[in-house]
């Protein structure tokens, strides 16, 4: 169970949504303790926006792994952290090789379907970055079976914009788009939004490692609000549990 602890969401939409180092190394801790094995943030600057600099991206890890140490922990490079400049985006991820290893990502999501995708898998290699290739569609699956093998950390198949009644039949789809085309690497599925709570039980029935958090959601999966990532953490944990059981 991933926990994905603020995404892009403000504070404005949960009070719980950690912005700063600090709050989200406490808001990590939480998530740890109540069953969370990995780590995704998206680290912030100092007006709270999304940011892929290096003394942001350094100072959020650090505050994480002091908090738990030996957890993975990993970073969005979303291409709209970027304003969708492709070139920025690199010369940004590459700065990370002055980071020490210790403040250094252990692994970062790349979106397959992104301008700029190939370029930005070398560079996270050549820093020392492990990599989430996330797909969204079976044409990104297809992207990625012609990229090659990649030492892929996990394979994050992402159903967004779907409705929840259709959610599980897509991920399906995709799924198994990727295991025709002989890609390698673990999976996890998640969704997002309405979708996120039929993905955490479809991921159980399937045995798949799956994420939640509030970058995905505020609303638990009996429709009330999230008091922060550990309840959330804590209802994905009984739902794919009890999903998982009932194969």
């Amino acid at each position: 169970m991933k926990a994905c602890l603020n995404g892009g969401r403000r504070v404005e939409e949960h009070p719980a949504v950690p912005v700063t180092a600090e709050q989200l190394a406490s808001a990590a801790v939480d998530a740890v303790a109540a069953g969370g094995e990995a780590l995704h943030l998206h680290p912030r600057d100092r007006l709270g926006v999304e940011t892929l600099d290096a003394g942001d991206v350094g100072a959020a890890v650090t505050a994480v792994r002091r908090g738990c140490p030996g957890v993975s922990v990993g970073v969005s490079t979303g291409l709209w952290i970027s304003e969708g400049d492709v070139r920025r985006r690199l010369a940004a991820v590459a700065r990370w090789v002055d980071l020490p290893v210790a403040a250094r990502p252990d692994f970062a999501s790349v979106n397959v379907g992104e301008a700029g995708f190939a370029d930005l898998v070398q560079t996270l290699h050549q820093v020392g970055v492990g990599v989430e290739a996330g797909v969204w569609s079976t044409a990104d699956a297809q992207e990625l079976a012609a990229f090659g093998a990649a030492g892929w950390t996990r394979i994050l198949v992402e159903i967004i914009d779907s409705p929840a009644e259709t959610a599980a039949a897509t991920a399906d789809v995709i799924l198994a788009r990727l295991d025709e085309l002989g890609v390698a690497g673990p999976r996890l599925l998640h969704g997002e939004e309405a979708a996120c709570w039929q993905l955490v039980a479809h991921a159980g029935r399937l045995g798949l490692p799956t994420r939640i958090g509030l970058e995905d959601t505020t609303i638990g999966p009996d429709g009330q609000p999230a008091t922060d990532n550990a309840h959330l953490i804590r209802q994905a944990l009984n739902l794919w549990t009890a999903a998982a059981t009932s194969r």
